[in-house]
């Protein structure tokens, strides 16, 4: 199984970072990989064991989908891993560096789309979530 790569800076605190990451109001609100899909819902158990679910949704209607993953690791402020219903491994790394925080995310590729598609796709939501850390009052 191969592994895709993304990775983006943010201007903001750790801390603005990390909440926003995890907190499941704004999930709902960073949570799509363009403007015509939006999160219905998100929840999240930040604890080794507990669960992160949210769904997203075309919003015409025509398509959606949960996604559901299981954490494995969290060192607060700096690693979360956690797994998905088919084993794969999502790995999120947070490093701050001259005022910005540097996320790195690693996850296993899926065997259905292409691996550009995926990363592609995994990339705009990570965009979109800098957009929204950014511009939050």
């Amino acid at each position: 199984m191969s592994k895709i790569t993304i990775q983006t800076s943010i201007n903001a605190t750790i801390e603005k970072v990390w909440d926003a990451m995890n907190t499941p109001a704004d999930i709902e609100k960073w949570n799509q990989a363009s403007p015509d899909w939006h999160c219905l819902n998100a929840s999240n158990n930040l604890v080794v064991g507990g669960k992160l679910k949210s769904t997203m949704a075309a919003k015409d209607g025509s398509f959606a989908f949960d996604f559901e993953g299981i954490y494995d690791e969290i060192i607060p402020h700096s690693y979360i891993k956690y797994h998905l219903g088919d084993d794969r491994v999502v790995e999120i790394w947070f490093k701050t560096e001259n005022n910005q925080v540097h996320i790195t995310e690693t996850f296993d590729a899926e065997t259905v789309n292409s691996e550009e598609l995926q990363k592609n796709g995994w990339q705009a939501i990570l965009n979109s979530f800098k957009n929204h850390v950014e511009n939050k009052k």
